[in-house]
């Protein structure tokens, strides 16, 4: 059986990148942005609400339920993979850890963060660089004058998934210390100091070190990011390097203060200054 790792990182904020660094290890299937959780997710509520299982006794109905989602998430990388390890990448991973660790004891789960500004810059750079996007044309509605400026389109993806979502997961992942169980990268350490933090991922997986090349991060996952849209832009820069903070130039200085000033739990909490 598989070992199976987890990364729930925040949008924009390198998870991607992650994956591909730890793709290089030939012990390790990287998933690209993976449905698994959704398959259980999706399952789980079934098992809830069919009165089949309902009328049966709810122990033994929960004990099946259980092993069901343990052999199903184990059957499905032991078909596609022969690798040792398994690092699953998908953002509900840690809002749902109690589901997980109910068939998955002690999952191992990987966070990346980011500076919010630098999240929403990010997608104020794709807003810019697709202006003959669907998405661009919903985003603006003349109307209702929604989505006209910078400003709108932050308070917009704030209150929308993936954006919006994810922060208030990480939130709620924060209030039920549930972040005590997970480990943390900062993408601004780690393209400055790549090496130091990949150390920290094998500790806290609890493998024996790898070398990595962080001069030549190929792009071994692969996905179709039309499915995504403009803001799910899957591709990776071959070579590992501080990204240069263009939040103040490309959202404004008073839109930046405003994030900070509305993530301060975030800022308080991370040591971002």
């Amino acid at each position: 059986m598989k070992k199976i790792f987890f990364q729930s990182s925040l949008p924009r904020a390198g998870s991607t990148l992650l994956q591909n660094i730890m793709a290089q290890n030939p012990d390790f299937y990287a998933t690209p942005t993976s449905g698994v959780l959704e398959l259980l997710y999706g399952a789980k509520g079934n098992y809830a609400e069919v009165p089949e299982f309902k009328a049966q006794d709810q122990e033994l109905m929960e004990k099946g339920f259980l092993s069901f989602c343990l052999g199903g998430m184990n059957n499905f990388y032991e078909a596609i993979t022969n690798k040792k390890y398994v690092i699953d990448k998908c953002r509900g991973w840690g809002f749902y850890y109690n589901f997980l660790n109910s068939f998955y004891p002690n999952p191992k789960i990987i966070c990346m963060i980011r500076d919010p500004r630098a999240i929403y810059a990010s997608m104020e750079k794709k807003f810019r660089q697709n202006p003959l996007s669907s998405e661009v044309n919903k985003t603006i509605n003349n109307t209702e004058m929604q989505g006209i400026t910078t400003e709108k389109r932050i308070d917009l993806w704030l209150n929308n998934a993936p954006v919006g979502l994810s922060f208030e997961r990480l939130y709620q992942i924060l209030k039920e210390k549930t972040s005590e169980k997970m480990l943390f990268i900062k993408f601004e350490d780690l393209t400055f100091n790549p090496k130091k933090e990949i150390e920290k991922v094998y500790n806290f997986l609890e493998l024996p070190q790898f070398k990595h090349d962080f001069n030549k991060v190929d792009q071994i996952t692969q996905e179709d990011d039309s499915i995504h849209g403009i803001y799910g832009d899957h591709k990776i820069r071959s070579k590992v390097k501080p990204v240069k903070k263009d939040y103040n130039e490309v959202l404004g200085v008073e839109a930046a203060d405003w994030i900070k000033n509305h993530y301060k739990w975030f800022y308080d909490t991370f040591k971002y200054y």
